[in-house]
C-alpha cells in the first residue's frame, strides 16, 4: 500500500505519515515548507520521517503541472490530503494564501484522485460551523454562514469534493477536525502559546477574556480516526452518507466530544508547567467562534472512533514534549 500524504511536514500530516510507516506501509509525502510558522519545526518533522518506505517531495501541490510531473513515476493507492493554509486570524489579512492552498490546491488533489482513480481523505475544519448556536455540532447541521475566509475555503473544499464524488464516483471522505493538539504541534495554537508563555514567565493574550470553549482533541486520537477512514472509503451504493451525500462522499466530525472552557485549559497547563500563566484579557477576535463541540456519533458508528485522551492527560504529554524540544 502506497499512500500519498500532503502536508507531511505539518502537524497532522507528520503524525499520519509516521503511523502509516509504523504499519509497514509506504508513504510519499508532499510539503512546500511554507513559513507560516517556524521552519525548523517542519524540517525536524521531515528528518524524523526519514527511513525506508518514505519519500519526501518538496513542492507546492497547488501547482497542478508540477504535482502531476513529480508523481508521474510513482504508484499511488490512496491519498490523505492534509496540506492546507491553516489559521482563522491569518486569513483576515492574507486571503490569497487561502485561495491558493485551500481552493486551487484542493482542486489539484481532487484531479489527481480522479486521474489515478484512488480514494482520498481530506482535511476540513470545525471552523465551518461559524456561529452555529446548536451544540454539539453535527454533520447534518447547516453550515452556510462561515465567519472567516479560512472557514469559507474549507466549506468550498467540501462542495468541490461532493461534485467530484458525484461526477466521477471517486470515494472521498472529509474530516472536520476540532482543535488538534499534542507533541510536534503547531506554534500558532493555544496549547503551544500558553505553554510557551507559562514556562518563560511571559504574558499571553486570552481572547474574549477566556469566555470560550473548545473541543480539544489529542493527536493520537485524531490519527486513529484518520487511518480508520482511510482504510474504509465510503461505498458507491447510493445510500445516504454522513453529511447527506448519496455519492461516495462522507463527512465526519473528528473531535474529543468534550467541550472545555479555556480557563480550565489554563489551569491544566499551569499544573503541568508548575507555575502560573500571566494573562492579558483581550476582546473576541474577528473570525473566532465562542464554542466548539463535536458530535462524533457518525464516525463512532461507521468507524468505531472513540477518543480516549482528555486534556488532563494530553496537555502534560505536550508539555513534556515541549520541554524536550526546547532543551
Amino acid at each position: 500500500m502506497v499512500t500519498l500524504v500532503t502536508g507531511a511536514a505539518g502537524f497532522i500530516g507528520f503524525h499520519t505519515a509516521r503511523a502509516l510507516l509504523a504499519r509497514g506501509e509506504e508513504v510519499i509525502g508532499i510539503d512546500s515548507f511554507v513559513p507560516y510558522y517556524r521552519l525548523d519545526l517542519k524540517e525536524a518533522r521531515a528528518v524524523a520521517l526519514e527511513g525506508p518506505g518514505f519519500r519526501l517531495l518538496r513542492l507546492d501541490f497547488a501547482d497542478h503541472a508540477a504535482l502531476m510531473a513529480a508523481l508521474a513515476p510513482h504508484r499511488i493507492d490512496r491519498i490523505i490530503h492534509l496540506g492546507a493554509q491553516p489559521g482563522v486570524r491569518w486569513s483576515i489579512d492574507h486571503p490569497h494564501d487561502y485561495a491558493h492552498a485551500n481552493l486551487a490546491g484542493h482542486l489539484a488533489l481532487l484531479e489527481l484522485a480522479r486521474r489515478r482513480e484512488v480514494p482520498m481523505v481530506y482535511a476540513s475544519s470545525s471552523s465551518i460551523y461559524g456561529q452555529n448556536r446548536k451544540l454539539p455540532f453535527a454533520v447534518e447541521d447547516r453550515v452556510d454562514h462561515p465567519i472567516s475566509l479560512y472557514a469559507a475555503t474549507k466549506k468550498a473544499g467540501e462542495l468541490m469534493a461532493e461534485t467530484y464524488a458525484h461526477l466521477y464516483r471517486i470515494p472521498l471522505t472529509g474530516l472536520r477536525f476540532f482543535t488538534v493538539y499534542g507533541p510536534w504541534g503547531r506554534p500558532d495554537m493555544a496549547v503551544w502559546k500558553f505553554t510557551e508563555a507559562c514556562l518563560k514567565g511571559e504574558t499571553v493574550p486570552l481572547f474574549n477574556a477566556g469566555d470560550m470553549r473548545r473541543d480539544f482533541t489529542f493527536i493520537d486520537d485524531i490519527i486513529t480516526g484518520v487511518l480508520a477512514t482511510a482504510d474504509r472509503p465510503p461505498a458507491d451504493d447510493a445510500a445516504p452518507k454522513p453529511g447527506g451525500s448519496t455519492a461516495p462522499h462522507a463527512i465526519y466530525n473528528i473531535g474529543n466530544n468534550r467541550s472545555e472552557p479555556l480557563d480550565r485549559l489554563v489551569r491544566v497547563i499551569e499544573q503541568a508547567c508548575g507555575r502560573p500563566l500571566l494573562i492579558d484579557a483581550q476582546p473576541m477576535q474577528p473570525g473566532d467562534v465562542p464554542d466548539t463541540f463535536a458530535d462524533i456519533s457518525a464516525i463512532a458508528r461507521d468507524h468505531g472512533f472513540a477518543p480516549t485522551t482528555p486534556i488532563d492527560i494530553g496537555v502534560p504529554a505536550f508539555v513534556d514534549w515541549y520541554r524536550s524540544w526546547t532543551g
